[in-house]
């Protein structure tokens, strides 16, 4: 063979095997990511090709699939009450990536979990039937929440503390997931709820923190108990009304200024919401001390998963005196979710241990054989059962004869504590209500939270008893019933 011939025998070789390594390198390595790809039409033709898991509450799926008139994609998904589980479920669309329970279990619910294969549909490479989600939600605890907050802009969660099952999150005002499965109809419902100011979208239960207000004094009174800086939420404080802010001469009052703030014990300035007692208990606690109490609770938690992410709820650092003050009344930049709240009120129900927080009971596979199961939930001990048995004590005064009786119920015991917190530069915009609460009855307890961002209410009547509690007390006469 002559030299040339040998040249390009050789270079048409090695383009050869350049074709061999890029096909294989395609194959294996970026196959995955092609079939992944949102612009992959193949992608949806093959999710949509049959019914979809179901993702359950109570034993009944709150979704369903049903086929399509025309085109490529032969089913879509539907959705039962889809405004009152909207939160829960999240939406499944032709158009748009799945999100909330829907995207978690994306995989599960459309037969592409390699948990669902059989051996059968190894060899065949036939897609799995799909698999269902059974969530931990009370259905009757879920209407009561959305129908307790009506018309009102907020949310709502409810924790079985002995569990951390969570038995509501409500989200208002909702959406029909509904609108946004069809890719024929999607664009235009998107378009609409993107575009509304009180942005339905958004899961103001588990993912938008706010100011929580004197709901927040419960974590100070845990930190002043456990830290020894009082024995007993029964022994008096040192505590002067009004309180001026350290360094400053910003006078900090309370909203009840006839109220017995000065020196008040932890058990009256709870009752009372006395901004003076729990300014000052902050500052002497100190940012740093105060911060490790917050996190044993929840706060500043980046991974918090229900399994959708929370947003983390948050107790901010490098404070000097006077805005460590703040804090102390849920102020300053003190954030937090109805879900970080309510699980504020399960650690005092539960005795001083937080079981995590779950959304999810089961996940099954078609033929309804557990492939996990969640509700066997690790717990953490955040603050000791005497401090738990003080602050429920105290909690419960709040209801019988303090700034939170709206939250009563006959035949059960209920502790709560309100909020009203400040929203805007200077106070601009109308208040949040907040109320964060337990109750017990019969060997079951339930905790709540409620947060009311807007509402018809005057601003001068705008409180966490007035709006808040009224909503966390019905969940919890359905959690209880």
């Amino acid at each position: 063979m002559n030299k040339t011939i040998r040249r390009a025998s050789v270079f048409a070789l090695l383009l050869v095997l350049a074709l061999l390594v890029r096909a294989s390198w395609v194959q294996f390595y970026e196959g995955r990511a092609l079939a992944d790809d949102k612009d992959n039409r193949r992608t949806a033709i093959a999710t949509y090709a049959a019914p979809l898991g179901n993702i359950v509450v109570a034993g009944k799926a709150v979704t369903g699939s049903a086929p399509t008139s025309g085109g490529d994609l032969r089913y879509k998904r539907t959705y039962t009450d889809g405004e009152l589980y909207a939160a829960v479920t999240g939406y499944a669309s032709q158009s748009y990536a799945p999100t909330q329970l829907e995207g978690i279990y994306q995989s599960l619910l459309n037969g592409t979990d390699t948990r669902l294969k059989t051996v059968t549909d190894i060899v065949t490479g036939k897609r799995a039937d799909p698999g269902d989600v059974v969530t931990t939600i009370e259905p009757d605890v879920q209407k009561a929440a959305y129908e307790a907050l009506g018309d009102k802009k907020g949310a709502a969660v409810a924790i079985d503390p002995a569990t951390g099952r969570i038995l509501a999150v409500v989200s208002t005002p909702s959406y029909d997931p509904s609108a946004l499965t069809d890719a024929n109809t999607a664009g235009a419902a998107w378009k609409k709820l993107t575009a509304d100011p009180d942005k339905p979208l958004t899961n103001r239960a588990l993912r938008q923190p706010l100011a929580p207000g004197s709901t927040f004094k419960l974590v100070v009174a845990a930190a002043a108990l456990e830290e020894g800086l009082y024995s007993s939420v029964d022994e008096r404080t040192d505590s002067e009304d009004p309180y001026t802010l350290p360094g400053t001469r910003t006078v900090l009052r309370n909203e009840n200024a006839s109220a017995p703030c000065e020196d008040a014990t932890i058990r009256v300035a709870l009752q009372y919401s006395c901004n003076n007692v729990f300014a000052h208990l902050a500052v002497q606690l100190g940012q740093d001390k105060l911060r490790a109490m917050a996190e044993k609770f929840g706060f500043n938690d980046e991974s918090l998963d229900v399994p959708v992410r929370a947003y983390p709820s948050v107790y901010p650092t490098g404070m000097d005196a006077s805005s460590t003050a703040l804090t102390g009344i849920g102020q300053f930049d003190v954030t937090a979710t109805p879900l970080q709240m309510a699980m504020v009120s399960a650690v005092i129900a539960n005795d001083g241990e937080l079981v995590s927080p779950h959304l999810v009971s089961q996940v099954t596979d078609g033929g309804g054989d557990v492939l996990k199961d969640y509700d066997d939930a690790s717990s953490t001990r955040v603050i000791g059962s005497d401090t738990a048995e003080q602050l429920r004590s105290a909690m419960e005064t709040v209801v019988e004869k303090g700034t939170g009786t709206n939250a009563r119920i006959d035949g059960v015991t209920v502790g709560g504590k309100t909020g009203t917190a400040q929203n805007g530069e200077n106070n601009s915009k109308a208040p949040y209500a907040w109320f964060t609460s337990y109750g017990s009855a019969g060997g079951k307890s339930v905790a709540v939270a409620v947060v009311v961002e807007q509402s018809d209410a005057a601003r001068s009547e705008v409180s966490g008893n007035g709006l808040a509690a009224p909503v966390a007390r019905a969940m919890m006469k359905a959690a209880l019933n």
